[in-house]
């Protein structure tokens, strides 16, 4: 099994506490000191090249690229220390060459977390620009210069004025073929990994374990793309799903679907409104809302509304409607499951605490974005982040 990602520094806490950010993110992560089999998904190594000359540093980086790259890596993280200690600029200029030279090399080596942030091209630690504190007086590796588009002889620009990763990402691809980003914040950063998914294959970030941290969130889910319709189902009669329920069909009124009680108690009326359903349904943008009635008819239970629209589902992922699937409620999301033929789930991470997102295994809905939801759980905006989320973002598999 080839990595997924290769993470590439120059020392070896460097290489830790950038990995341990993707392990944190649930990614499969191992520090190597020497080449080895692995089924890992990250592959963190360290060229320890941080004293050695610069053309030392540039050989270092060129033979492990080099490795990683035909050993089938598909993504290059260049770890680099957010001081900027060491021969980063070197390295940075020998990591896209043996990369891809056609690559955009992105450079941020901000962390806020740490004091670190890259100011109109500037980094400062704790507001003072880097040369001037004490990694700029160290005696073996220290920082030559604070300007950072002179470092490392790119173009600076800010992203502060966007808060599109599409726009940010155009940005990005005409500022290169080497690009310093400003970043002050969590949030600059976030808008930073987004606009690197988007630049695909055409990218070789160059950053501390600041941005490593925001990659590990979003590498493995690609390009953010319209993947279809999401189909949001409910059929827990919890309160909370319910104003949640509420919530999204204000947002998408003509998108909502509730059929009367007597319709699902009734055999002949669930069949003459399920047609008309799937005919109306689809039309139109935004997510489909199906919520259960809050009444059960005389001669109907709850394992009958799980059932119709278990199959209601059915029918609309067969028809090539449906890019992804929220259920809220044990019972229906069990039973959809269930007439779907799925084996099981595969779990990613969660839109919010207790609310996880995952893919659909076997059967005919086969790798399908699934986010499932118990009846009490999110806040009233939940089900809005989750039919956007199983439609927008895509997992690694």
């Amino acid at each position: 099994m080839s990595p997924h990602i290769a993470i590439i520094a120059d020392d070896l806490t460097g290489a830790n506490d950038t990995a341990v950010q993707f392990a944190r993110a649930r990614w499969t992560t191992e520090l190597q000191l020497r080449p080895t089999e692995t089924d890992a998904e990250v592959l963190a190594v360290t060229t320890d090249s941080r004293h050695v000359t610069p053309a030392e540093a540039a050989a270092l980086v060129t033979e492990a690229v080099t490795r990683l790259r035909e050993s089938g890596a598909k993504r290059l993280y260049k770890k680099v220390d957010s001081t900027v200690r060491g021969p980063v600029a070197a390295e940075t200029t020998a990591a896209l060459a043996a990369w891809n030279p056609d690559a955009l090399a992105v450079v941020c080596p901000a962390f806020p977390a740490a004091g670190r942030i890259v100011r109109a091209g500037t980094l400062l630690v704790d507001g003072v620009p880097v040369a001037e504190t004490s990694a700029g007086s160290d005696p073996v590796t220290s920082a030559q210069d604070s300007l950072l588009p002179r470092l490392f002889g790119g173009t600076g620009v800010s992203l502060a004025d966007l808060t599109d990763p599409v726009a940010a990402a155009q940005r990005l691809r005409d500022s290169g073929p080497l690009v310093v980003v400003d970043a002050e914040t969590e949030e600059d950063l976030a808008l930073l990994a987004a606009a690197i998914v988007e630049l695909g294959d055409a990218v070789v970030p160059v950053g501390s374990a600041g941005l490593g941290r925001h990659l590990a969130d979003v590498w493995g889910e690609g390009p953010r793309a319209d993947n279809g319709t999401a189909l949001v189902v409910v059929t827990s009669l919890h309160p909370v799903s319910r104003r949640q329920a509420e919530r999204l069909a204000a947002a998408h009124p003509d998108r909502f679907h509730q059929p009367d009680p007597a319709v699902i108690a009734d055999e002949r009326r669930w069949r003459d409104w399920r047609e008309r359903f799937l005919a109306e349904a689809p039309a139109g943008d935004g997510p489909i809302l199906l919520m259960s009635p809050t009444e059960v008819a005389a001669g109907a239970d709850a394992a009958d509304i799980a059932r119709r629209f278990a199959g209601l589902t059915s029918d609309l992922i067969e028809r090539h409607v449906v890019g992804g699937l929220v259920v809220t409620g044990g019972d229906g999301a069990r039973a959809v499951l269930e007439v779907l033929g799925a084996t099981g789930l595969r779990l990613h991470d969660e839109i919010v605490s207790g609310v996880p997102r995952s893919r659909i295994l076997g059967g005919k809905a086969d790798g399908l974005p699934m986010v499932t939801k118990a009846g009490g759980f999110g806040e009233e905006d939940v089900l809005l982040l989750a039919a956007d989320a199983v439609v927008t973002r895509r997992n690694r598999t």
